[in-house]
Parts: C-alpha cells; structure tokens; sequence
C-alpha cells in the first residue's frame, strides 16, 4: 500500500490520537527519495546542512538562497512525505515584514509544507503574523542552533526549575501565535514531558526523551554516517559510513586485480577497428 502524505492538519489529529510518528533530515534529492521509500512521516531541511553538507562550524552564515537551493531537490525527491523548510538565521529576525516575505518566499519557491523558525515567547507576535500571512509554521525551542553561541554552546536546555518553567512559557506562546507543532531540542526527559502535557500541539523532540509526541535525529547520524562526535542522544539504526567504506575498497581492490570491470560490466558487441597507422 502506496504511503500516505501526511498533511497539517494531521499533526492535530495524530496528537489526539496519541500517534507517535517520525521525523528525519535531508538535504539533496537522493537522500530524500530515500526517506520517501520509507515510512518516515516528515523530512526536515535543516539549515544543519551548513555543517551535514558544507562542513562550517555552524548553523549561522546559511543564506535564504542556500535553503532554498537544498530545498528544492528534497521536495522533488520526496513526493509522498511532508517536507518543512528551515529558514536560515538573520532571514525574520529583522521586522514583520522581513519574516513574512521570507517565510512566503521559501513556500513559494520550493513548494515545501511548512517552515521552521527558532525561538520561544519573544518571537512568537512575529510567528503570529506570519501564520495570519497564511504560512504554516513549526516552532523551535530549547536547544535552537542558531543562537546556541549565546548559551554556552551545544548544552542540555531547562535543567533547572526556571528554565522547565521558561520552556513551558514559551510553548505555551508558540501554541498561542498559531504554530502547527513545536521542536523541542537537548533538554530533560521529565521537561520535555511537562512541555509535551501543557499544549495541544504536537512536540517534536530531538534529545527530548520518549514522552514526546514525535522523535526527530539527522539522517546521518541515525544511519551511522559520521565518524567521529556521536551526541547522546543518538542512536546508530544502521552503519552506512561503514558499508559505503567497504564498497569503495573493494572497488578498489577490484579494480587493482582485474576482476572489474568483467564481461558482465563491458559492452562486448563486436567492432571491426579500421587501421589508422
């Protein structure tokens, strides 16, 4: 049975169902046609393919054009999956207006479902106008990359009861501005389940515990494609970099001791050559 694609209104309907469901990154149309075979229910863009794809140090520095660019491909190659466009740092911090013309920029030109903004209760009036502008949004707190520098770096957000309080405060005001669902990012089992009972939304938790309505994790770090830092809160479903590795050496060897390219590789229709010396 072909999948479903699912839609926005959905994220009401699984939340009240009590669906879980799952929500992974990709970032060019192979990966996506990939995710697309699956039954992963979401792909995000994530301005993560700064360091995923481009290898920067950050999130910052990604431009609209450069989402867009990684956008594109992603919803051709993921017809039947819900796609939702990250929108880069400096792209609706500005103004209002700044943030509607972007955020309707990215649906128009990319034909994706949804954006993601970052930030809590401070951000949420501009959210608001751009959801009555009639672009669907999902929120983004605890850990938000774009701005980790100003909280120490990549850390566990609301470990204390003032910062669980200030999460509950600022879903709370996403789920007011009109957001469709809420990432929640890096912060304690027991917050992110605080969080996940106060609204009606769904939560969508990336190093958030079990009790969220939606598990998120890199495409690349969920299939084992790094080598070197695995956060804690990832787990490897399978070891890609491992196999791509191994088929690349023997490529290698193969090709060292004559074996590939054999008949079976070769084009064999016989051609009489004419002599030209």
């Amino acid at each position: 049975m072909p999948k479903q694609k699912m839609k926005i209104p959905d994220f009401k309907k699984f939340k009240e169902e009590g669906k879980k469901y799952t929500f992974v990154t990709a970032y060019d149309y192979t990966t996506a046609s990939i995710v697309n075979e699956s039954e992963t229910e979401i792909i995000l863009v994530g301005d993560s393919a700064a360091m995923v794809m481009l290898g920067r140090d950050s999130t910052v520095g990604m431009t609209m054009d450069e989402m867009i660019n990684f956008t594109k491909p992603v919803v051709r190659g993921a017809p039947d999956t819900m796609v939702i466009g990250d929108m880069p740092f400096g792209s609706y911090n500005v103004s209002v207006e700044q943030a509607i013309a972007n955020t309707s920029r990215m649906l128009m030109e990319t034909g994706c479902d949804c954006i993601k903004m970052e930030g809590g209760a401070s951000l949420a009036p501009t959210i608001k106008r751009v959801v009555e502008a009639g672009v669907p949004v999902v929120g983004h707190i605890g850990l938000t990359p774009q701005t980790a520098s100003s909280v120490g770096g990549f850390k566990v957000q609301g470990g204390t009861p003032e910062g669980a309080k200030k999460l509950i405060e600022d879903a709370k005001a996403l789920e007011a501005a009109g957001v469709v669902a809420i990432v929640i990012e890096c912060v304690p089992s027991v917050v992110a389940k605080a969080v996940t009972e106060a609204v009606s939304v769904p939560v969508l938790g990336i190093g958030a515990g079990p009790y969220v309505d939606c598990q998120v994790l890199v495409t690349q770090d969920l299939l084992g494609m790094y080598s070197g830092f695995k956060p804690k809160f990832v787990k490897h479903f399978a070891e890609i970099r491992q196999a791509m590795v191994g088929g690349l050496n023997l490529f290698h060897e193969e090709t060292l001791s004559g074996a590939f390219p054999g008949p079976e590789n070769s084009f064999n229709k016989a051609v009489e050559i004419p002599k030209l010396y």
